[in-house]
C-alpha cells in the first residue's frame, strides 16, 4: 500500500527558492537582502514557528535548481519567489515539481512568481495583473477572518512601499479567498489566494517586492508562517499523485482491506 505521511508530524520541512538573481546584481537590492529575499524569508519563518519548521533554501544556480528528487521527497511545502528569470527555470524541474505538488507537497507562490512557469503551469492561466512600481502603500484587508491563514494577522495592516498589483488578475476563481488589497492610486487586488491541486494544497501571497523590505515586516512573516502550517495538511499527502486506474467489476468487494 502507498506510503502516507502522517499530517500531525513536526517539524514541518520548508524548502524556500528563489531565483536570487536581483541581490547580486542590484546594489539596492542587496543592501535589503544582503543574504538574499530567501534567506530574510527563512529568518522570519523561523522567528515566527520556531522548532516546528525546519528550513533549506534553494537557488536558480544550483545543479538542477536546487530541486532534486531527493530534496523535493523531503520537503513538506515549497515556497517560490522569482521575477526575472522565469524562462531560466528547466521545463523538467517545472515537471517535477508540479508531480510532487499533486502528490500532496504544498505551494507557496510570492509575489511575481505569478509569472512563473509553476504557477501558470498550475493554475492554466497567464497570471497577469496590472502594476506600478512606485513605493505605493498597500492595504491588505482580511476578508476570510476565520482562515487558518489570517490567524494572529491585523486587519487592516499596511505595507508603507510597496510595488502596486492591480486586477484584472488573471486566475481561476481561487477555492477561498483570505486577502485583498487596495493601494494609493485606488487599485484593488486579490492578494491571498487559495487553491488546491490534486493532492496539494497551494497559497498565493502577493506581497513582497525585491526593491522594498516587505519581508522584514512582521505581519508578512507571520502570513507566511500560517500559511505553512495549512499547506502542510493537503489531503492524503503522499509521494506521487493519484493516477487513474482500471476497474473492473467487483473489485471493491474483493478488495482485502475490507474485512469481510
Amino acid at each position: 500500500m502507498e506510503d502516507v505521511k502522517r499530517m500531525d508530524r513536526l517539524p514541518i520541512r520548508v524548502t524556500i527558492w528563489n531565483e536570487h538573481v536581483h541581490e547580486r546584481e542590484d546594489e539596492q537590492v542587496g543592501a535589503i537582502y544582503p543574504y538574499g529575499i530567501h534567506e530574510a524569508i527563512a529568518t522570519g519563518i523561523k522567528a515566527c514557528a520556531g522548532d516546528d519548521v525546519v528550513v533549506r533554501t534553494a537557488t536558480l544556480e544550483q545543479p538542477e535548481h536546487g530541486l532534486t528528487d531527493a530534496v523535493l521527497r523531503d520537503t513538506d511545502v515549497l515556497i517560490w519567489w522569482g521575477h526575472v528569470a522565469h524562462d531560466q527555470i528547466s521545463d523538467p524541474i517545472v515537471d517535477r515539481v508540479q508531480q510532487r505538488m499533486l502528490g500532496g507537497m504544498g505551494l507557496i507562490a510570492l509575489h511575481s512568481s505569478q509569472g512563473s512557469k509553476i504557477f501558470r503551469r498550475l493554475l492554466g492561466t497567464t497570471g497577469s495583473v496590472r502594476w506600478r512600481e512606485a513605493g505605493d502603500r498597500e492595504v491588505v484587508w482580511t476578508v476570510c477572518p476565520g482562515h487558518p491563514i489570517a490567524a494572529g494577522v491585523p486587519h487592516p495592516f499596511i505595507i508603507p512601499e510597496q510595488e502596486m498589483y492591480g486586477e484584472y488578475f488573471d486566475i481561476p476563481q481561487p477555492d477561498e479567498l483570505v486577502f485583498i488589497s487596495s493601494f494609493s492610486g485606488g487599485e484593488v487586488f486579490r492578494s491571498g489566494c487559495c487553491f488546491t491541486r490534486g493532492w496539494g494544497r497551494m497559497f498565493y501571497f502577493s506581497p513582497g517586492h525585491e526593491a522594498f523590505p516587505v519581508y522584514h515586516q512582521a505581519e508578512v512573516q507571520r502570513i507566511i508562517t500560517n500559511a505553512i502550517r495549512w499547506a502542510s495538511g493537503g489531503s492524503h499527502a503522499r509521494e506521487t499523485p493519484y493516477v487513474a486506474e482500471m476497474s473492473p467489476a467487483g473489485w471493491f468487494e474483493d478488495r482485502p482491506d475490507r474485512g469481510v
